[in-house]
């Protein structure tokens, strides 16, 4: 990682030993390591590794998945740098783009009837990882109508692996249009519309590269992965869930709950109830954590 030094703590003589980062061997490594832990890592679901594009098109695609608003997902690797990984990936998600039902049905095949029912055409993404990437190629995704994302990975070490963000673009992904106000005559609703574009400006104010994806039930705000999830204005509240640990929280009731192993719509186990402007003020910290956490 760019400018990042990892120590390693020495208990016994109280000293410090520096972990010194290096690239894969090669790039089915870091391909081998991403696919095994890719929900983790990625907030993708695994689907395919090395999928055939047809004797046409002539190509494997290196990961295809389901990220957690179910837009389809390619990742292309590259053990260093290499110039080709973003036309590479660009040129495999146009095909994506072009065989919709082929996708839908290995998404039915590996993860079921409703989640290829859900599948997000809007919103498709590519995910570069590599060792590095070069100026040009961050200026590059930056010129694309497309979600990309390029992330820098290191191995520290026999056991840590780290990866990093380079750049994040949202493209074709929806954005929310603001919800226009309502009638005076419902003054609470209103409200709560002023409410809600509130924490979308929070949300969106938090730092670089977060892109906005809208679904039916929730609008998710991501990084790499989600950090937050904003359902529609009820008539008295707004609720967000965050992917904040539940246990890591002095939960208040009436402000913050955890829902881990409960069902609801967006992602995330801590549920952050918020009814007035205050309320922003006082979350403000919780989304903080889990935007840092994504």
């Amino acid at each position: 990682m760019s400018g990042l030094k990892l120590f390693r703590t020495d208990t016994t003589n109280s000293g410090m030993t520096e972990v010194m980062p290096r690239l894969a061997e090669i790039e089915a490594d870091v391909q081998g390591l991403v696919e095994a832990h890719m929900e983790t890592l990625l907030g993708v679901r695994f689907l395919a590794s090395e999928y055939g594009t047809g004797p046409v098109h002539g190509g494997r695609i290196d990961s295809l998945g389901l990220d957690e608003n179910g837009s389809p997902v390619i990742v292309e690797y590259k053990r260093g740098v290499d110039a080709g990984v973003i036309n590479q990936g660009l040129f495999y998600l146009a095909w994506l783009m072009d065989h919709r039902a082929e996708f839908e049905q290995l998404v039915r095949d590996r993860l079921g009837v409703t989640a290829a029912s859900q599948v997000l055409w809007s919103g498709p993404r590519l995910i570069c990882i590599a060792g590095d990437f070069t100026r040009y190629d961050v200026h590059a995704v930056r010129e694309h109508r497309r979600s990309i994302d390029l992330v820098r990975y290191r191995l520290f070490g026999s056991d840590l692996f780290g990866l990093q963000t380079v750049a994040s673009v949202s493209g074709g992904m929806q954005v929310a249009r603001r919800p226009r106000r309502q009638a005076a005559a419902d003054v609470q609703g209103a409200s709560m519309v002023e409410l809600a574009n509130a924490v979308d400006e929070v949300l969106l104010g938090l730092g670089d590269g977060v892109n906005r994806v809208e679904r039916k039930t929730y609008r998710a705000y991501q990084r790499l992965r989600n950090f937050a999830c904003l359902c529609p204005p009820q008539r008295s509240k707004l609720l967000v869930y965050l992917k904040v640990d539940p246990q890591d929280v002095d939960l208040v009731p009436g402000f913050t709950r955890d829902v881990s192993g409960l069902g609801h719509h967006g992602t995330g186990d801590l549920e952050v109830q918020l009814r007035t402007p205050r309320d922003v003020e006082r979350a403000q910290d919780l989304f903080r954590a889990s935007y840092a956490a994504a």
